[in-house]
């Protein structure tokens, strides 16, 4: 067996070990359909809350998510672009910020879904297009391009059945990511093409997908944030096995959870890793548990924090 096999197969049997979840039960709490519950959290995972367990920066004010009166709105797009990792065309949403040109290079977001999501949660779910709108008007954000991709990278990438079945697909988006996407972007697209030109960060296993696919390939990504990740996130010492290439390189690395999340001890234990190696970071946690409202918060942090 492949290593990447390994690591799929190791990281399905986590997410029912770790998680204490049934498939349809991960893939909701995945989705966002319930919260943590207690000191506990879901899924049976003790979560024990340290003084470095604080949010580190304020929430979003009210309204940060709704469209407001005045505000200029950016362009949201359903595109399609051939897979040569799938072997079929796939489709992704494109955020262009209102004053759009041509004439103008954009840095580029790359936007992850979770396992029980698709393209089109971010701006369905967590009314991304909005949040972005209302940083602009701000002045808080740089203008700025938002990928939101199906990190399903199979021929039929629909929310169907038992979401499980699906992990080596989660797992095989990096090569469409980079061999596919991202080139279709760059040739569609006013972009910047240099690594800190582009940032990838995702909820859940697209927090997961993130930080792997990030922290892998940083001579493509200076950006990276894992919100919520999900037990796909491979071992820190393997992800960071170089601690001073990563600090050298990556001008920001967020990881962040809710304080209710029953997969909370996930992200904690990247901060720990990257907090024993002295590896710059931000390590963020939100009052709340495996819900929108948190990962929201997360992207308009995030976004007014990247190609500064």
């Amino acid at each position: 067996m492949s290593f990447k096999a390994d690591v799929v197969m190791l990281a399905a049997g986590a997410l029912f070990a770790f998680s204490g979840l049934g498939p349809g039960e991960l893939a909701a709490q995945a989705a966002g359909q319930g919260a943590g519950q207690g000191g506990g959290g879901r899924g049976g995972q003790q979560i024990v809350l340290g003084p470095e367990d604080v949010a580190y920066a304020p929430p979003a004010p009210e309204g940060f998510n709704v469209a407001r009166e005045g505000v200029p709105h950016g362009n949201v797009e359903t595109i399609e672009y051939p897979s040569t990792t799938v072997g079929n065309n796939r489709q992704a949403l494109v955020y262009t910020p209102p004053n759009f040109s041509e004439d103008q290079e954009y840095p580029v977001l790359y936007l992850l879904h979770g396992i029980g999501d698709d393209e089109t949660s971010w701006q369905e779910k967590g009314n991304a297009g909005t949040i972005l709108d209302n940083l602009l008007a701000d002045w808080l954000m740089v203008p700025m391009i938002v990928v939101m991709p199906n990190g399903r990278a199979q021929p039929n990438d629909r929310v169907e059945g038992n979401g499980m079945a699906s992990m080596p697909a989660f797992a095989r988006f990096d090569r469409d990511l980079i061999d596919d996407l991202i080139p279709f972007i760059e040739a569609k697209y006013p972009t910047r093409t240099d690594r800190e030109g582009r940032a990838l960060a995702g909820l859940s296993m697209g927090g997961g997908q993130s930080l792997n696919f990030g922290l892998s390939n940083l001579e493509l990504f200076a950006w990276i944030g894992g919100f919520s990740s999900a037990p796909n996130l491979m071992p820190p010492a393997e992800l960071v096995s170089d601690p001073a290439r990563v600090t050298e390189m990556v001008k920001l690395l967020w990881v962040s959870c809710g304080d209710r999340d029953g997969l909370f001890n996930n992200s904690k234990g990247m901060h720990e890793f990257l907090r024993d190696n002295d590896v710059p970071h931000i390590w963020h946690v939100d009052s709340g548990g495996h819900t929108w409202p948190v990962w929201t918060n997360d992207l308009y942090l995030f976004a007014q924090r990247i190609f500064q």
